[in-house]
């Protein structure tokens, strides 16, 4: 079998990780996945994908800001009468951006400097304490969440001997559909993008030609299903039966280069 091929899929299980704190940074995020499986009676197995919100990561790496220490720029506060959002949030979006392509009351899109294109810079306010008497703090992306999700796998199986795939992910707008799914951020251990052409037939036995599937994709929008997105407090799934082998990659198999890109 190939690298990405994938034996028929006989079941997918989704089990959300329940009981985690507050994650603060440098919080070890090794030891808190292993007593959250502990008392979960689960064990890691050999092909098991452990999917994390984004947000715990960005926390445990400190990529907290507060807005009081923000100085916005003539650009930001001009964007800001046109997007009506705190100049110092779009400040921050800003810096965190390679392109603004589009603004709009309530939103800017931008490519952000990890290549993403995205609202706000993937910046979040949701469920971002502040300490007591301090001003609103936001939460950016972490630097390098393929890094992330790398130290995170050889970390976990350094502890278990068990070799793991780790996902980071996001919730993202699509440009033609309504509503946010659950988007890869960042990828260790499993193919972000399994690539069928000319290696795999249809029923028919005419070979595919042009399907690539966005396998850490559809895997988290499938976690993202039962991690919620307001107060449910579980930002971390274990998922068992991915249909296709565990290998290295990296999240930008699935980012289309702007050559190729028909719509910028």
């Amino acid at each position: 079998m190939s690298a990405d091929s994938g034996a028929a899929m006989k079941s997918l299980s989704l089990h959300a990780l329940a009981g985690l704190p507050e994650i603060t940074e440098g919080a070890d995020m090794p030891a808190l996945l292993a007593d959250a499986l502990a008392r979960e009676k689960l064990s890691l197995q050999a092909g098991d994908v452990l999917v994390l919100a984004q947000k715990i990561v960005s926390k445990a790496e400190g990529r907290r800001i507060h807005l009081a220490s923000v100085t916005p720029s003539a650009r930001a506060l001009e964007l800001a009468a046109a997007c009506h959002k705190d100049a110092r949030l779009v400040q921050l979006i800003l810096d965190e951006s390679r392109e603004v392509l589009r603004v709009k009351p309530g939103i800017i899109i931008v490519e952000h400097k990890l290549g993403f294109v995205m609202a706000n810079a993937g910046i979040d306010q949701s469920n971002v304490p502040s300490a007591a008497g301090s001003d609103e703090s936001v939460l950016l992306l972490p630097q390098d969440p393929d890094a992330s999700a790398h130290t995170l796998r050889e970390a976990l199986r350094a502890a278990t001997g068990v070799t793991i795939g780790v996902l980071i992910i996001d919730s993202f707008g699509r440009a033609w559909r309504n509503g946010v799914t659950g988007a890869s951020i960042g990828v260790a251990g499993l193919p972000a993008l399994v690539d069928m052409r000319g290696r795999q037939k249809d029923r028919e036995g005419r070979t595919l030609r042009v399907t690539q599937v966005a396998a850490a994709d559809e895997l988290a929008a499938a976690a993202s299903l039962i991690m919620g997105q307001a107060d449910e407090g579980t930002p971390v799934v274990l998922a068992r039966g991915f249909p296709y082998a565990l290998r290295e990659s990296k999240v930008n198999e699935l980012l289309r280069p702007k050559h190729e890109d028909l719509f910028r």
